[in-house]
């Protein structure tokens, strides 16, 4: 584990960064703003006492940013348990679809295109299930994620999508659905999503560069599948690994100086680790650029997922709800820190348990003047 946080690095060097960046999306102030004073105790705590001989313990509030590292590992865990509630117990295909560099620059520059990559995406799926019989309209799980990031941290917007090897129709309660064209996928990506960024952008704004995208893409915009997701362990580790996840993990940091930061990742290409050093506002740009735009939910779910279907009472889910109950008692402070570091934090050295006193916030001043 890298001794180097990313919390310390940004208050170190944040208001430096400000001073020579002015033009910072004002969800990126705040979101920097919060995971920089997390698990501080004067921003707000909750105040334990043990009765038996008077120790009082302190603990701070989380910042609940999804760009903080420490709270982004919660927020996957919630996340999880709530997918987990939806899956329907069967296999799982993971694929991703990719946008060549020419469009990176148009998501970055308006974020709000980066709805249409779910829609996009979502559409090219659900459009070849219901090709396979127009009748039955047959609906497979969907869950989408957006990464916008690449191995190296610089822009690179794609989408993960989860999908049931199985779907429901009007009539029929489960079929399943092993094998997916996927050159078909693939033209059928690359036309969907220009044909959307152009009613969106115009057609005098974007013809252009969509027709040399079609002359330069002959076999359509990339999109490749993993392993398949069979058992509910794999599930459950694609959905930790891949769903809401911070942009870096700050293991992945080798060294950091007053002037620079060096950090490895794993090439995509040939899998082969690839130590990188850039200078410390260059490392803070690339990591602010992947906080999306408040209210902004980059994951979301379609098809049978995103709406119970007619025969929803006879699909078998892949965990009981049961299950997913406990998980969700188990992912609350205590006993996460019970589970992970194997004490009660609110276990007193004297062997007796502390009692809650209360909770103290820090609240805003406000002077008048008369």
């Amino acid at each position: 584990m890298s001794k180097y946080t990313i919390k310390q690095i940004f208050i170190d060097n944040w208001e430096s960064f400000l001073e020579k960046f002015s033009n910072i999306r004002p969800v990126v102030i705040k979101e920097v703003s919060k995971m920089m004073s997390c698990q501080d105790p004067d921003l707000g705590h909750a105040l334990y006492q043990c009765e038996h001989c008077g120790k009082f313990k302190c603990v701070p509030f989380t910042c609940k940013s999804r760009f903080c590292n420490c709270c982004g590992i919660k927020y996957q865990q919630d996340r999880a348990n709530i997918l987990s509630s939806k899956l329907i117990n069967c296999k799982h295909r993971h694929i991703v679809f990719t946008i060549p560099k020419e469009l990176r620059h148009y998501f970055r520059k308006d974020r709000k295109l980066l709805h249409i990559l779910f829609i996009s995406s979502s559409k090219t799926v659900l459009d070849w299930f219901y090709s396979q019989n127009k009748s039955e309209d047959f609906k497979p799980g969907i869950v989408s994620s957006i990464h916008t990031f690449g191995r190296d941290l610089k822009w690179n917007p794609h989408v993960h999508i989860l999908i049931s090897e199985g779907a429901s129709g009007n009539t029929t309660a489960w079929k399943k659905f092993d094998y997916f064209p996927y050159l078909m996928l693939r033209k059928k990506w690359q036309t969907t999503l220009l044909v959307n960024m152009e009613k969106y952008l115009g057609k005098s704004n974007f013809r252009t560069i969509k027709n040399l995208l079609y002359k330069n893409n002959p076999d359509g915009f990339y999109v490749y599948a993993k392993p398949n997701l069979s058992s509910s362990h794999d599930v459950v580790n694609y959905i930790i690994r891949y769903i809401a996840r911070p942009a870096m993990a700050q293991s992945r940091i080798i060294s950091v100086d007053n002037d620079f930061v060096t950090f490895w990742y794993q090439r995509h290409e040939d899998n082969q680790r690839v130590e990188e050093t850039i200078t410390i506002f260059e490392f803070i740009q690339r990591l602010i650029v992947h906080i999306p735009d408040e209210q902004f939910k980059m994951l979301r779910y379609y098809g049978i997922y995103a709406k119970k279907s007619i025969h929803h009472s006879k699909l078998i889910k892949r965990v009981k709800q049961s299950t997913i109950n406990i998980k969700i008692l188990l992912s609350r402070w205590r006993e996460r820190i019970e589970i992970s570091f194997g004490y009660d934090p609110i276990k007193c050295s004297c062997g007796n348990y502390m009692s809650f006193i209360d909770i103290f916030c820090r609240k805003k001043v406000v002077e008048c003047v008369s």
